[in-house]
């Protein structure tokens, strides 16, 4: 009740403040749909010198403040329209001017004489988020989305494959405008079956306002998929061969027709091939000293599709329907040797064997029907329902055979089998409504999701042929979660200042149940809680050229179902990992300032505060076996420097560099309550040079360097850097592209790292083929006039 008085005071209060010195407006096609980054200029009317720049958004909006009083006169132009140009209007102080819908005429002249084509810069910088627009990377051609979020402006991937967003951890992947359900080992396989040539850009979005679900406290990655901007009917290929280790071929095609009633796409693509990583890691444990060598090799082929339809109903309202998902086919062989020391006299007790095979199937499918009306004046109503469902089996084969280290003879043999299907299913359904109130505007939305995540995990011992159920090691575990949420936003201006609030609330059920063949306890684990994630921000322009803006929000990281469910996932005879049905949820809390210059420079202070902080760390069990759990260990401080900036050095040599420092402290404790308390500070850098040698030719030239960082929580990783080159070459036309990169020129990517705690230490190695030799061929089939489409995003 106390919320709801003070989110009506506070709307209440802003409706009593009147908004100064403001234009705003949407511009618009002759088919009454927006026009995204379209440019909008503000010109003095007495000597036409200009005051204001802007660029619309994703739904053809602008918006310019902090004017001064005086006689202006806006331009709005776009490729293939006609300039707008408007009459000489006057602003007092603290007044608006509002134009609703500007609509651009399409230039018939320049349709007829030129084959219209527009590239956007490969980074943008944007108040609310960082765009890497994938499609126009030469660099970026053959990789998987996990590969090219390794390349993403201030992101890292660590040896579990967990992202890490500006030096913190608990990011939350989106694709297409929705985050997806999947976590851990099944996450980074959805991530590895899309490929470049499916993505047209990846958002970075490190501060989201209350709209986003309060989820991943380290902010939002938003990987936005292709979908065709064109008027009539078109295709597009792409073919792709790529050599490191092994070879790998990979192919799209992207189908697109579009009239004035109706939008339809589909795209299917396809990722074969073998991947290879390795990782080496010597352990000092009390007892045992093991130094162990393993190599993983994966192959595809990997399938994933995406077919859709937006019916234009009228100008205000519009129907859409989307199915996607994937299908992979995936093997695995693990070759894994571990030398066995004795930690007290330093001799050889034996050697293990550890090879293993696998084979898995994941089909993930996902339905949206969506409904959106917009009265082109600001009043929108956005309504999504979401089924998705994602099963995937994995059955393993794994010996363990010991040998006599001074005379090579077996000591033990045994041989395990596994089969562990999880299947999940989610349902859900939002409301989310924006419009013009008082001096500003409101957001309003609703949620309801529900998910269902059945994993069983069988596992069996090879006796003389025989398979026999290991009952301590075999379970089945389901986890439910249902998630009800809301939230308010309110934007508003005075004078100089642009303000915005929002509060998020999210109520919480879920319960974890383990059946096993042995009684344990704790089998079931049952939560309620009752979150508000407040959220605002404060521009302020200083002039033309300087603004600044403060943000704060606080968010959750929810551990996956991976991380709850409690019995032992074993990768060999010495090592497993479990989880903790007793993990708690961490919270942040982030403030962060942003200064902007002449629209490209970027600089960001940023501090967050975590508590509950959970990591996945590496320990020894009584036996002496290796062994890996999520723990809640304590807090977590990041205190970082952040600054971007895009920049055209000559015509024909523009570069985009991305800089930051962070400095983090982990502070808590452990199992057995061993005290955890670490500090590092780490320097990034990311930068990409882009060469228009003529205007079919373009070389582009890029890198990241890492410092010594932190993974998690304990794991402490040496420096490592990387740099790539590629060229590229319009053909036929420009309807075709030819695209070479030479990954990692250097093969300095792969990483080294450490763990010291109390009972363990751990010095590891690793890597993945980082270095490759990429070729891609892309051809456009059909029309290829340019045609903004409407920007879908769905409720999961």
């Amino acid at each position: 009740m106390k919320t709801i008085i003070l989110l009506t005071f506070l709307l209440g209060s802003t409706l009593l403040i009147k908004s100064q010195s403001t234009i705003s407006g949407k511009v618009i096609d002759a088919n009454g749909e927006a026009v995204a980054f379209a440019n909008a200029v503000l010109y003095l009317a007495a000597d036409s010198q200009m005051m204001k720049a802007e660029i619309t958004d994703m739904d053809g909006i602008f918006k310019m403040s902090g004017l001064s009083q005086g006689d202006y006169h806006l331009k709005i132009s776009f490729v293939g329209y006609t300039t707008y140009e408007s009459e000489t209007f006057s602003l007092s102080d603290n007044s608006t001017k509002s134009f609703d819908n500007i609509q651009l005429i399409t230039d018939e002249n320049v349709l007829d004489a030129v084959e219209i084509t527009t590239e956007r810069a490969l980074i943008e910088v944007q108040p609310d988020k960082t765009i890497f627009n994938v499609e126009g990377s030469v660099n970026a051609t053959g990789n998987t989305a996990l590969e090219l979020l390794r390349k993403a402006p201030g992101v890292m991937v660590d040896n579990n494959d967990n992202i890490i967003l500006l030096g913190k951890s608990g990011t939350q992947i989106y694709i297409d405008g929705k985050p997806s359900p999947l976590g851990g080992e099944d996450l980074a396989m959805l991530l590895r079956s899309m490929q470049s040539s499916e993505i047209e850009a990846i958002e970075i979005i490190t501060n989201p306002s209350s709209k986003y679900e309060a989820e991943g406290d380290a902010g939002i990655i938003n990987i936005r998929l292709k979908k065709d901007k064109r008027f009539g009917g078109n295709a597009n290929i792409n073919l792709g061969y790529n050599q490191g280790f092994y070879a790998k071929y990979n192919g799209t095609v992207n189908m697109n027709y579009r009239n004035k009633f109706v939008n339809l796409f589909g795209m299917y693509s396809v990722n074969t091939g073998t991947w290879r990583n390795y990782m080496d890691f010597d352990k000092y444990m009390d007892e045992l000293n093991t130094f162990t060598n393993s190599i993983n090799k994966h192959s595809g082929p990997y399938n994933s599709y995406k077919f859709g339809s937006d019916f234009f109903l009228n100008k205000f309202n519009t129907l859409g329907f989307i199915v996607d998902g994937s299908f992979n086919n995936t093997k695995n062989y693990s070759t894994s040797v571990v030398n066995i020391f004795d930690a007290s006299t330093n001799d050889p007790v034996s050697n293990l064997d550890a090879s293993s095979e696998s084979n898995g199937n994941q089909v993930n499918l996902h339905t949206n029907v969506n409904y959106r009306f917009d009265n082109l004046d600001g009043n929108t109503w956005n309504i999504d329902g979401d089924y998705g469902n994602y099963d995937n089996t994995n059955n393993a084969y794994q010996p363990n055979t010991y040998y006599d280290p001074m005379a090579d003879t077996i000591i033990e043999e045994n041989i395990y089998t596994s089969q562990a299907p999880t299947l999940i299913n989610l349902y859900t359904a939002n409301v989310d409504h924006e419009r013009k109130l008082g001096p500003g505007k409101l957001g309003a939305g609703i949620k309801f999701s529900y998910v269902t995540t059945d994993n069983t995990y069988d596992y069996y011992e090879v006796i003389n042929d025989e398979e026999i159920l290991d009952v301590n090691r075999s379970n089945n575990f389901v986890y439910e979660e249902n998630i009800n949420a809301a939230y308010l936003n309110y934007a508003f201006a005075v004078k100089k200042f642009n303000i915005s609030l929002g509060l998020r609330a999210e109520q919480t059920n879920s319960i974890g149940t383990l059946t096993s063949l042995v009684e344990t306890a704790d089998d079931t684990v049952t939560r309620q809680y009752l979150d508000f994630f407040p959220s605002g921000g404060v521009s302020y322009s200083i002039n033309q050229k300087n603004a600044l803006r403060l943000n704060y929000s606080r968010r959750i990281q929810r551990p996956n179902y991976q991380d709850l469910n409690p019995f032992e996932f074993k990768m060999n005879e010495l090592s497993y990992r479990k989880g903790n049905p007793f993990l708690q949820p961490q919270y942040t809390q982030s403030i962060q300032l942003t200064h902007t210059y002449n629209y490209s420079l970027s600089s960001t202070l940023r501090y967050s505060y975590t508590t509950d902080f959970f990591s996945s760390v590496s320990d020894t069990a009584a036996d002496g076996a290796g062994y890996i759990q999520t723990l809640n260990i304590g807090t977590q401080q990041v205190f970082g420097l952040n600054v971007s900036y895009p920049f055209s050095i000559t015509k024909w040599w523009s570069t985009y560099t991305n800089a930051g420092v962070f400095s983090l402290h982990n502070e808590g404790v452990i199992s057995d309550d061993r005290p955890i308390d670490l500090k590092q500070t780490t320097f990034n850098l990311y930068h990409q040079s882009t060469f228009n040698v003529t205007d079919k030719f373009s070389l582009e030239l890029s890198g990241w360097f890492n410092s010594p960082s932190v993974w998690g929580a304990v794991f402490q990783t040496e420096a490592n850097w990387s740099i790539d080159a590629g060229a590229q070459y319009k053909v036929f036309k420009e309807r075709g592209n030819i695209k070479v990169a030479y990954t990692d020129l250097f093969n300095t990517a792969p990483w080294q790292a450490k763990q010291d705690i109390e009972g363990l230490y751990m010095d590891v190695e690793g890597g993945w083929e980082s270095q490759q030799v990429r070729i891609s061929f892309s051809y456009l089939f059909g029309n290829d006039q340019v045609k903004s489409s409407r920007n879908r995003k769905t409720g999961i």
